[in-house]
């Protein structure tokens, strides 16, 4: 599985280092991101959905605890990188998923990764027997992981779906909710509730079509305003729901 992790170091030498080394060793682990400072980092942090995050102990103005101190409910996994042994027991008290010590030793490194992806496979799977067993088992109710857990959303309240690559956007009438599944994904788990792939890219409430708008494929009008275009291969079988 991939890996999405930033890099936090305040050290440019000892970063680049790290940076190669996960470039060459690495290879699930997409590296989105690096800081230098405590700051860069919560930036980082708030900004993408993360699996790990490689972090230095020492850095200019605090150290990692204070920056770990800001996250209480952090749901990424933490390698920390630091050329002292004292800190092994804050790293322990701190949930750390592995402990490096500078010199990075390779075989070190590549141990921490692979544990690190045993357990998001495991959180993974643990995820989609939760998913399966409430999109199936309570009527009319979606289960939707996210960062700390998973929200139970009613079926009923989804306008429609939209795919953005491996994830997809889910749009509701007042907001919209990022989930780490793919749109293939909701196709199915909504497959008893009358929604309709109408793109590659969109699957729609079919309840929630306020207008049909003819063309080769043609384009639907959704309740919320938002106007989503129907493929040409998608029209027969949308269209199908009100004949």
């Amino acid at each position: 599985m991939s890996l999405k992790a930033i890099l936090v170091e305040d050290e440019t030498n000892s970063r680049e280092i790290l940076r190669n080394y996960i470039g060459k060793y690495c290879p699930t682990i997409d590296l989105v991101g690096e800081a230098a400072s405590i700051k860069e980092a919560l930036v980082l942090i708030e900004n993408n959905i993360l699996d790990l995050v490689f972090l230095d102990v020492e850095m200019p103005f605090g150290n990692a605890f204070d920056l770990l101190d800001q996250l209480p409910d952090r749901s990424f996994e933490t390698v920390f990188v630091t050329a002292y042994d004292h800190y092994a027991k804050d790293a322990l008290n701190n949930h750390a998923a592995y402990y490096l010590t500078k010199p990075i030793n390779i075989d070190e490194l590549i141990n921490a990764v692979n544990y690190v992806e045993g357990v998001r496979e495991k959180e993974a799977s643990l995820e989609d027997e939760v998913l399966t067993a409430k999109s199936k088992g309570v009527e009319g109710k979606l289960t939707l992981p996210q960062q700390d857990g998973f929200q139970i959303l009613n079926v009923s309240e989804i306008i429609y779906c939209k795919a953005d690559d491996n994830y997809t956007e889910i749009y509701l009438l007042n907001k919209k909710i990022l989930v780490s599944k793919t749109l293939k994904y909701f196709e199915d788990a909504l497959a008893e509730f009358p929604f309709a792939r109408v793109h590659k890219s969109f699957l729609v409430n079919v309840n929630e079509v306020v207008k049909y708008r003819k063309g080769k494929g043609g384009s639907v009008v959704m309740s919320n305003g938002k106007e989503v275009l129907v493929s040409a291969s998608k029209k027969k079988d949308f269209l199908s729901y009100f004949n």
